[in-house]
């Protein structure tokens, strides 16, 4: 697996998450719930990226989809052991990520992403929404590939190749929204371009949107700075941009 320097840096966000630890499927998950009523049948399945379920920048966005009405799990399939939140800022110099990531593929992330879903299937649910953010994109594709989510949505997608955005168009159902920016090495002008040459014009039946956030780099929509115009009003955009998605396919 390969990794730019953007996947491992960014800026911790402020702020009290509302929602709860729960153990679901022998998994333990991050859950934020509507404090109004919402369809029980559906949730939104938070795909973290190396950060993890504990990082305070993804439960914050989670207690923000449930604002918006979705039941939303964000599932630990790093068992446990997420890239420390310290590497964010650069302040953990002996941390390894080529290490980590050897125990971190997917024979070790899969089995407890299929585990939460099964678990919450019978609880009830029936459909699911999938949004990922750099490595949580990798499995909104695997999901999408065995049509287990109704929709997707993903923002800087990291480890997605050229055939991955060709066997989607030719084997998922679930509408596609990529939230994109102006310096990703993980998700470049080129894969953009692409995207749109597959997906665009109408040529992917269950509904395809590419958003792209000038002056953002990879990491934006979870990671980025406030204090810049640019990324804040990326990492909103991004945010908006997948409630609407959902909204509309979900």
């Amino acid at each position: 697996m390969s990794f730019c320097k953007h996947c491992i840096s960014g800026v911790r966000h402020e702020g009290t998450p509302t929602g709860k630890l729960e153990t679901i499927g022998g998994v333990e998950c991050y859950v934020a719930t509507p404090t109004v009523s919402y369809p029980t049948d559906k949730v939104v399945l938070f795909l973290p990226d190396i950060f993890g379920h504990s990082l305070i920048n993804a439960q914050l966005l989670a207690d923000d989809y449930a604002k918006n009405g979705f039941k939303t799990v964000i599932p630990d399939y790093l068992n446990g052991d997420p890239v420390p939140a310290d590497a964010l800022s650069g302040a953990n110099p002996t941390f390894d990520l080529g290490e980590w990531f050897k125990t971190h593929g997917a024979a070790e992330t899969r089995p407890p992403l299929d585990k939460v879903i099964a678990a919450l299937k019978a609880e009830g649910v029936t459909t699911f929404g999938a949004t990922g953010y750099c490595l949580g994109a990798r499995y909104c594709f695997d999901l999408a590939f065995e049509n287990i989510v109704q929709a997707t949505a993903s923002a800087h997608p990291s480890l997605i190749q050229p055939e991955d955005l060709k066997k989607y168009a030719e084997v998922s159902k679930a509408p596609i929204l990529i939230n994109s920016c102006e310096v990703d090495p993980q998700f470049p002008k080129e894969k953009q371009d692409l995207a749109d040459s597959i997906f665009g014009d109408g040529k992917f039946a269950p509904g395809y949107e590419r958003t792209y956030f000038p002056g953002c780099t990879h990491g934006f929509a979870v990671r980025g700075d406030m204090s810049d115009p640019n990324v804040k009003a990326g990492k909103e955009g991004a945010f908006k941009s997948t409630i609407e998605h959902f909204i509309k396919y979900l």
